[in-house]
């Protein structure tokens, strides 16, 4: 059964800790004294489940991240008839420093990271048997999470082979009960980001147990492992990260394709996911993707000719789950339940991560790229491929299966491809630093192109 997180207990303790969303503010006679709030194991715990609540918001992974990736890694397989400015810049390549996505996703992201830093500075007075090992294992699988967003999409992609000194973001490890005043911070590289975000899922997943109910488990941080590496180029560790999840996580894919797809509980096949209700959690995705019958804005988010042209078989159930909209296009049917999880890792990842770096590395970990491929095909009844296969049928694969799930640009990015005429390390393609952080840290450069 969906757990409904007891948010009120969470919303005190913060205001005493952090607070840059004006929608979160509270009569101040319900504030707590920060040392207060971090004093007991109770209100450590509440504020863990405090941070699965701000990533899981609209702004940060309840939609707005995988929107932005998706339409600023979009060519023209999707167009975009919202009223929104912000999104629309996205599609255009086009981004203003003031755009509200950027600025927003960004404040959310390091307020999420202060209150995992805040965990992992009080941790001591965890003492229940297993329960710090669990606590430091969720909140730095949510930390790692929260800079991958911002190094994926405020910095130059990272390339294998070569130092990554170009700058990153700022790397703040330390927790402030006051996160209102200006916290400066340079960036720090590229490699340093990735480095940190690597460590913390190596501790994730050492301290996490194998099943941990809706929360981040082992196989959660080893999926998001997985992941980091694919986008560092490092095949082979991808490749045995997603091995591991496979072998024995005990997720398994769903029978068909669209029951991976707008469930209220997490299916075999989420490997982590946010939670969403009637009460709690956001789903943008639903907001920019869906009919209003279905919760959305009527569709904002199109799907054009050339999205479909990607798919071989017209037989694929990838190719025919859609919708129509308010005005007659055609929407993605991935997002049509309102109170659906907001899934961040599932199977059908991973078996696309193993057969990659088995490709790249001319290896059949596991399985053969083959056979990892027509598991995901055969379920969504498409004709099996015999191969030999390329890492362009692969990514092609990813299209089809993983598509508007957020992970477009940085494919395009990792692979060196073009992004609508633009190469894979234009300036265009990264955000800006949000105008309040340049405002407030006078340590921090901006990005090229948007000005000083």
């Amino acid at each position: 059964m969906k757990k409904i997180y007891n948010y009120y207990i969470l919303l005190i303790i913060a205001i005493g800790l952090s607070s840059c969303d004006d929608n979160l503010e509270i009569n101040p006679r319900q504030s707590i004294d920060g040392s207060l709030a971090l004093a007991t194991e109770a209100n450590i715990q509440a504020l863990l489940i405090g941070i699965y609540e701000d990533s899981g918001q609209s702004v940060a992974f309840g939609g707005d991240i995988q929107i932005t990736n998706d339409l600023l890694g979009n060519s023209d397989q999707v167009s975009w008839f919202g009223t929104f400015v912000a999104p629309r810049q996205f599609i255009r390549k086009s981004i203003l420093v003031d755009n509200s996505f950027v600025s927003d996703t960004w404040a959310k992201n390091y307020e999420v990271i202060n209150q995992a830093n805040l965990i992992l500075d009080n941790l001591d007075v965890v003492t229940s048997s297993g329960a710090k090992n669990r606590i430091e294992g969720e909140t730095k699988y949510l930390r790692a999470l929260n800079y991958f967003s911002l190094i994926t999409l405020w910095a130059l992609p990272y390339e294998a082979g070569v130092s990554n000194t170009q700058p990153g973001v700022p790397l703040r490890l330390i927790g402030y009960e006051d996160y209102r005043t200006p916290l400066p911070a340079s960036r720090a590289s590229v490699e340093e980001i990735y480095a940190q975000i690597l460590a913390d899922l190596e501790d994730a997943y050492s301290n996490l147990p194998s099943s941990n109910d809706i929360f981040a488990s082992k196989y959660a941080a080893q999926a998001l492992r997985a992941r980091v590496y694919l986008q560092m180029q490092n095949y082979a560790a991808a490749r045995d990260a997603a091995h591991d999840v496979i072998e024995n996580s005990g997720a398994e894919l769903t029978e068909t394709f669209a029951d991976a797809f707008n469930n209220d509980a997490n299916s075999s096949e989420d490997l982590f996911a946010f939670q969403v209700t009637n009460q709690t959690g956001d789903n943008d995705l639903i907001t920019f993707y869906a009919s209003q019958d279905n919760g959305g804005r009527g569709g904002d988010i199109t799907l054009n000719a050339e999205y479909f042209d990607l798919f071989d078989d017209p037989e694929d159930d990838r190719a025919n789950f859609i919708t129509i909209g308010d005005f007659g296009d055609d929407l993605t049917a991935k997002y049509t339940n309102q109170f659906a999880n907001v899934v961040i890792s599932r199977l059908a990842e991973m078996y696309l991560i193993r057969a990659e770096g088995n490709i790249i590395e001319n290896t059949t970990v596991g399985a053969t790229p083959v056979e990892d491929i027509n598991k995901l095909r055969v379920r969504a009844n498409a004709d099996p491929v015999a191969g030999p296969l390329t890492q362009a049928d692969i990514l092609l694969e990813r299209q089809l299966e993983l598509a508007f799930e957020g992970f477009l640009l940085q494919d395009l990015k990792r692979t060196q491809s073009a992004v609508d005429d633009l190469p894979y390390d234009s300036p265009r393609l990264v955000l800006p630093i949000p105008q309040n952080e340049m405002d407030t840290n006078n340590l921090i450069e901006q990005n090229p192109g948007y000005g000083s």
